[in-house]
């Protein structure tokens, strides 16, 4: 996906333990994926060129997610596949992991997209990312915002109530259902602990 939008390759250390890829599937067919990474160990992607932005939320006590390597197969028209990664991600990051916040590095002309179906909000001046060759804008969300909203619509779609509300949120699981994801990744790292 990013050599055909004419991007370099922005590789990631496969080694790196805070780094998961998420994948969503259809029908046994990888349709998209996800990167986050967790602000331990070796720092954030972001930090290359959003370092000064990125240490005003460290020393405010955040702690950061990054996501990054998103693609999705433009064939699937699945805004529930797409938002169930994110809320993966997402959970992921504040459960397991106590993040208080994401980050992401987008091209300008996808500012809007992550700022209306997910509530990030720019950071910072626009730079070009030597990794991928590109503009990006930093953007941001609190992760307590994405748990508001995941109490107010979460599950929406699922039981077909409209809400009217145009963002990915109505596409995410409902709070209960989040809970159950949230304690069996924690089991399941608790089990893997124990080995």
């Amino acid at each position: 996906m990013y050599s055909w939008r004419g991007y370099q390759g922005a590789g990631l250390d496969a080694d790196d333990p805070h780094r998961i890829t998420l994948t969503a599937s259809d029908q046994g067919e990888v349709v998209g994926t996800l990167t986050i990474g967790i602000d331990a160990g070796r720092g954030l992607m972001a930090d290359h060129m959003y370092k000064e932005e990125l240490d005003a939320f460290r020393r405010e006590g955040g702690r950061l997610a990054e996501v990054t390597k998103l693609a999705f197969d433009h064939s699937v028209q699945s805004k529930h596949a797409l938002a169930s990664v994110f809320h993966l991600a997402f959970i992921y990051a504040r459960e397991m992991h106590g993040c208080t916040d994401a980050v992401i590095e987008v091209n300008p002309r996808h500012r809007r997209f992550y700022e209306r179906m997910l509530g990030f909000r720019r950071v910072g001046e626009l730079k070009v990312n030597p990794r991928v060759n590109a503009p990006s804008f930093l953007l941001h969300v609190s992760l307590a915002y994405v748990a508001q909203q995941v109490e107010a619509v979460g599950g929406a779609f699922k039981r077909g109530i409209d809400t009217g509300e145009r963002s990915f949120y109505p596409y995410f699981f409902s709070p209960e259902e989040e809970r159950g994801i949230a304690a069996r990744l924690l089991r399941t790292e608790a089990a893997e602990a124990d080995r």
